[in-house]
């Protein structure tokens, strides 16, 4: 084997190397030196914002016989999510400072690039296995996370959720990827389009590796663990887990349906239906009924990825364009929100408790005015870049022409107005609601400020700055 194929992977191998220089700053400092938490910090955020322009100039390559494809769609898609990681990192500043944390920062940065690490090779696969590795790699370090704070029981029992459900799903996309090997005779990507069939076999197949990746990406009905894991979960690794994660996720399932199941896209694009419809419908029920901040956004995350998992419906570059840029819009808006929550969770004394945000726009009147932004972008509201994101997904889809696509676009349109309802209930609570012992006025930390200023300035700039998108779509052609 040549081994100088790595070289052909510059951005794992420069992730894999920040992996080992963020071990190494972590073994040099005693835990107990306070040098070391700045130390940590400033050499992961650094090397991550590197990482960026690492991604952002790589060229496409293949490697290992097709086993390893990068196009440069993904490269794009793997600067949006390095690019949110970095985000993860530098609000999770607040958090990482409390004593109940303990000093694991160092674990804390560890574990999110290697999930990371995990994504890059999931997105960059050729190979049924290279992808299953990638899909695990991202999977173990992430309960990981969700468990890093041991002494609140709601972690744990969050993470033995997630993994539990992992494994599971795990176990049924292996199961169809098997049925899709005995049908075929081969794990490249390449080479199964070129022998699939439609048969028993392979629809089998098919419907049990959509089953697996829609744990993943929390789709109805394989949701069920999101609430509970988002709630227990640290509210950095929360956003995380609702962002990175799922755009990762949603990506390669659009790239596979796309490009290794195209002879079965009348089947697909059925479940498609199903799921999406399911999706939007029941999380913005659920949402509507939610008292708890972190598991109102949970139902909103599934929301969400019912509107990105619309844009696979048009089965054309478009779609391939309008996810990219449904994820990079999602990204900005949503970390903000949990930016937020974070704050005021770690320092101003609040809870994760919708009702804490009673009246807060009279003693913070800033965080209230930036969670706000974010909020609209989420439910679509123009001129926030939301609106616009979810104006691209809708016209991917419509281009698919049949009657069943128009009918799923104008029940995602209806939703809308449902989830501008319960977005709107945040900020009515924000702003209207009274409250005779509203959350005191507190300084927000520096790094938290950097925070909303990234993710707000992406809201604002990201749906007039028309460069950006034709910038993913010339990548898509």
């Amino acid at each position: 084997m040549n081994y100088g194929q790595f070289l052909n992977m510059i951005p794992e191998a420069t992730l894999m190397a920040i992996l080992v220089v963020v071990f190494i700053v972590d073994f040099i400092f005693h835990s107990k030196d306070s040098r070391k938490h700045s130390a940590l910090y400033l050499t992961t955020a650094v090397l991550l914002l590197g990482q960026c322009a690492v991604c952002a100039v790589a060229a496409p390559a293949e490697a290992f016989a097709g086993m390893y494809v990068s196009t440069a769609s993904v490269n794009i898609m793997k600067l949006i999510l390095t690019a949110g990681t970095l985000v993860v990192v530098i609000m999770s500043q607040s958090w990482l400072r409390l004593q109940e944390v303990g000093n694991k920062d160092g674990e804390f940065y560890m574990l999110v690039i290697s999930t990371l690490l995990g994504m890059y090779m999931m997105m960059s696969s050729g190979h049924f296995l290279l992808f299953f590795l990638g899909l695990e790699m991202a999977s173990v370090p992430m309960a990981c996370l969700v468990a890093l704070n041991k002494f609140r029981k709601e972690s744990a029992e969050g993470a033995a959720k997630f993994i539990l459900t992992a494994s599971f799903s795990s176990g049924v996309m292996l199961y169809g990827i098997s049925f899709i090997y005995a049908a075929t005779g081969t794990l490249y990507f390449n080479d199964t389009v070129a022998n699939l069939t439609i048969s028993p076999l392979t629809i089998v197949g098919l419907a049990f590796f959509f089953s697996g990746l829609g744990f993943k990406i929390s789709l109805v009905p394989f949701h069920f663990w999101t609430a509970d894991t988002y709630q227990g979960a640290p509210t950095a690794v929360t956003g995380y887990l609702s962002v990175v994660s799922k755009g990762a996720a949603a990506f390669t399932l659009m790239a596979i349906l796309m490009k290794v199941f195209a002879p079965m896209v009348e089947y697909w694009e059925y479940i498609l239906y199903i799921v999406i419809v399911l999706s939007i419908t029941i999380a913005n029920l659920f949402a509507i009924r939610q008292t708890e901040l972190k598991r109102f956004m949970a139902f909103s995350s599934i929301s969400q990825a019912g509107y990105i998992m619309l844009a696979v419906v048009g089965n054309s570059v478009l779609s391939v364009t309008a996810l990219t840029y449904y994820v990079l819009v999602y990204v900005v808006a949503n970390m903000s929100v949990f930016t937020v929550i974070n704050v005021v969770e770690t320092r101003g004394g609040g809870t994760t408790k919708m009702n804490c945000y009673d009246g807060f726009y009279k003693t913070n009147p800033k965080l209230s005015f930036l969670m706000t932004l974010a909020l609209f972008s989420l439910a679509g509201i123009p001129p926030f870049a939301g609106m616009f994101s979810k104006f691209f997904v809708f016209m991917a889809a419509a281009q698919e022409g049949s009657f069943l696509a128009y009918f799923v676009v104008f029940i995602a349109l209806i939703n809308t107005v449902v989830s501008l309802y319960y977005y709107l209930l945040i900020v009515k609570a924000m702003y209207i609601k009274p409250c005779d012992n509203p959350l005191p006025t507190f300084q927000s930390d520096c790094n938290s400020k950097l925070a909303l200023a990234i993710c707000t300035a992406g809201i604002v700039l990201f749906g007039v700055c028309s460069c950006i998108f034709d910038w993913i779509s010339v990548a898509a052609n």
